[in-house]
């Protein structure tokens, strides 16, 4: 099986934020890796409740923005992302979710990812930037 059918497999969606080619008449779409990165995105950002027709998809991440953080709110965060990945997320494997504190007093929160690709057991890693404050003056 070559590495391009096992990219097929991996699945193909709309880019995140959704963007359309006026030239084209067509929407922008990711395939591969870059799609279940940007499926991860997605759901992390989603609240449950927030898609009609699956009202169980999503992380609810901002419950957590006014919690006092400590070891306890760090390890039910991390169960949380495994939780929604495990349920939400087939064609990847969790092995490691860690919760990077180092930037808290900024008021961002580091979540990173260590994953196993199904179809092609490769290990990838995705960081999400979960913003604790207001994102008024927030730059990627």
């Amino acid at each position: 099986m070559s590495l391009e059918s096992n990219k097929e497999f991996l699945g193909r969606g709309w880019a995140f934020p959704p963007q359309f080619n006026r030239a084209e008449s067509r929407v922008e779409m990711t395939q591969g890796y870059e799609d279940i990165e940007k499926s991860l995105e997605i759901l992390l950002g989603t609240r449950k409740g927030e898609r009609v027709l699956l009202p169980d998809y999503g992380c609810n991440l901002d419950e957590m923005v006014f919690e006092t953080f400590n070891e306890s709110v760090k390890t039910y965060l991390a169960d949380m992302v495994k939780s929604a990945i495990l349920y939400h997320e087939p064609r990847i494997e969790p092995l490691q979710v860690i919760i990077d504190d180092s930037y808290i007093t900024e008021g961002r929160l580091m979540i990173e990812i260590e994953f196993l690709v199904r179809a092609t057991n490769s290990r990838f890693n995705k960081v999400y930037p979960f913003y604790l404050e207001e994102g008024t003056e927030i730059q990627m």
